[in-house]
């Protein structure tokens, strides 16, 4: 079993400490949600459970390890089930096989009826039921209802943990009936650790560290996309260039959520703040003049576009149309 890393680990030792037959695990990505849910869920169903966790070693843990636990339910939308190597129902695998449909990036209603049969059923271990959720806001409402109904009268051994990157997204209702924990902040030095023993360059650890707002997950995504620290820091100044060609290779999802960072950290320096994603050394001089209006108007620009952003559009146009609007707002004039 692969060890959690050490500020996971201590937040489970803390949730596994109290009591509640529901958790929801919110905050920013990168923080490790799914990787607590998951240390919670494993903990819970462990033959040998101790203080500190699961035990590791047990038939119950191994099960876990290999996705193939009886009494753990885990829903997903189909495409990060495949990223995790989680094993989709059969009929869902088959109908992706014969090519029928594309995979799923929502929480499907169907696989949410499937996890209200599995709340009926008995535990097959003896040592109760877990249904793990993630991300939780990718439920709809038909799917993030059904869910409700379970979770306002479950059964005596079932126990949930919803993880959330946006949990503000998810019903209120829902949110009220769990117990809330947002994800705490790992040390830099902790961090940078654990981006290393991951096999991060030293040399680049921490500068993804910051590219990714102190986030790990985030840092550790980032070197493992083909990209480096130094693709990162010439980013500002070829994008107020119109330099497209910088975004070669990023998806639109990633090119927005680069954006928004370099015009969080304009805006920051025109308030006299320092910058948080890049140094700024990084930035183009021209952005020390840039319209004020014209930042904070591509700002809601970026959070309108982060809507769409996975709606198939063609992505080199949309690239294009996002790089010209960068170099315009950065060039801009009071």
């Amino acid at each position: 079993m692969t060890a959690a890393a050490p500020w996971i680990a201590a937040q489970a030792r803390q949730l596994l400490a109290q009591r509640g037959h529901a958790w929801l695990l919110q905050g920013p990505s990168g923080l490790g949600q799914y990787g607590l849910a998951l240390e919670l869920a494993r903990a819970w169903l462990c033959d040998l459970p101790s203080a500190q966790g699961a035990c590791g070693n047990c038939p119950s843990c191994h099960a876990v390890e290999v996705r193939a636990h009886t009494d753990l339910c885990v829903l997903m939308p189909e495409t990060i089930m495949l990223e995790l190597d989680w094993p989709l129902p059969e009929k869902a695998q088959q109908e992706l096989d014969e090519k029928k449909r594309k995979p799923s990036k929502e929480i499907r209603v169907e696989a949410m009826r499937d996890a209200v049969e599995f709340a009926q059923r008995t535990s097959g271990r003896g040592r109760g039921k877990v249904v793990l959720v993630y991300p939780a806001e990718r439920m709809n409402h038909v799917t993030a209802n059904t869910l409700l109904k379970t979770l306002e009268e479950p059964a005596g051994d079932l126990r949930f943990v919803l993880a959330s990157e946006a949990a503000h997204q998810l019903l209120p209702t829902l949110r009220s009936r769990c117990l809330g924990h947002t994800m705490g902040w790992p040390q830099e030095g902790e961090a940078l650790a654990w981006l290393q023993a991951q096999g991060v360059n030293p040399a680049d650890a921490s500068p993804l560290l910051r590219a990714a707002g102190g986030r790990p997950e985030d840092a550790l995504s980032f070197s493992r996309s083909a990209r480096d620290a130094k693709a990162w820091a010439v980013l500002p100044k070829a994008l107020a260039r119109g330099d497209a060609g910088v975004l070669a290779g990023w998806t639109p999802a990633e090119a927005v959520s680069a954006l928004q960072k370099l015009c969080h950290d304009l805006l920051a320096v025109k308030a006299g703040a320092a910058p948080r994603f890049f140094q700024a050394v990084d930035l183009p001089s021209a952005a020390s003049s840039a319209s004020f209006a014209a930042l904070t108007g591509w700002a809601r620009e970026l959070a309108a576009t982060v809507r769409t952003v996975e709606h198939p559009f063609h992505a080199g146009l949309m690239l294009e149309t996002l790089v010209s609007r960068a170099r315009s707002a950065i060039n801009s004039k009071p």
